[in-house]
């Protein structure tokens, strides 16, 4: 696992999010760590260049220090960290980089996936578990790491993972998210106690540079607000929800997805 922060003029009374997946300019995670920078927190991250190396859209160099160089901008501190989440010690190992640089994590936002097409009939053992240890354990992991560290004011600590209603053709990915949808919702009574809220955000399909255009007419005629989805709508729910406006939603799994009918 490695480490690199930027560190602008100080406020400290910037709470501090830490957002995973951030490993493509263009992606999901990226959009929420830059519109919570926005909005006022510092922010750590994470990324894994062997799963976009290994993926279609290949690894996007530099990708981390250009999010890191726009979170500065915005005012953020920052931090990047470099963890393959199916290790189980990396949740453990991230939350004390971020510590150590930038504080307690008030927000942990969950943006990493791993992701890999197959079905019930051509899906390895190999490739399911690895699925469900990036998907679903890390994921608690992460949760339990946070709960067991949280020190903020009761009311203020957020959980949100991001998860996808996609199984056909996509079994392990599809299933792993499901696991992941329950061990969130789970928080939202189990942290009850530390005055922390927990919800899942069902995006639809977003695009980052994965569609095909066969997949992009697909959703385009799907959707009826005649647009695809971008990393954008998704990061204002995680702000809304970050917010102090967002605090009464909780143990809710939210689909944000324009309307789509997949």
């Amino acid at each position: 696992m490695t480490a690199h922060g930027q560190t602008p003029p100080s406020d400290a009374a910037r709470p501090v999010a830490l957002v995973t997946g951030v490993g493509r300019t263009v992606g999901i995670g990226a959009g929420v760590a830059v519109r919570l920078a926005e909005a006022g927190w510092n922010v750590a991250f994470t990324y894994w260049t062997p799963y976009d190396a290994r993926m279609a859209w290949g690894a996007e160099a530099g990708a981390a220090d250009a999010v890191a160089e726009a979170l500065a901008e915005r005012g953020a501190e920052t931090l990047a960290v470099e963890a393959d989440l199916a290790d189980p010690e990396a949740a453990a190992r991230v939350f004390d980089a971020t510590e150590r640089h930038l504080g307690g994590v008030t927000a942990l936002v969950m943006c990493h996936c791993e992701s890999v097409d197959s079905g019930l009939l051509d899906t390895t053992l190999e490739s399911f578990d690895r699925h469900f240890a990036v998907n679903a354990r890390a994921g608690w992991l992460l949760i339990r790491e946070y709960g067991r560290r949280f020190q903020g004011t009761p009311g203020t600590g957020r959980v949100i993972s991001l998860t996808s209603d996609h199984t056909v053709g996509n079994l392990p990915y599809g299933a792993s998210k499901g696991a992941l949808d329950r061990i969130t919702l789970a928080a939202a009574r189990e942290l009850s106690h530390l005055g922390i809220t927990a919800n899942v955000i069902n995006p639809g399909p977003v695009d980052t540079g994965w569609m095909s255009d066969g997949i992009r007419e697909h959703v385009l005629c799907q959707t009826p607000l005649g647009r695809l989805g971008s990393p954008q709508d998704t990061a204002h729910l995680v702000e809304f929800l970050c917010s102090p406006q967002g605090q009464w939603i909780n143990g809710q799994l939210l689909v944000s997805d324009g309307g789509f009918a997949g």
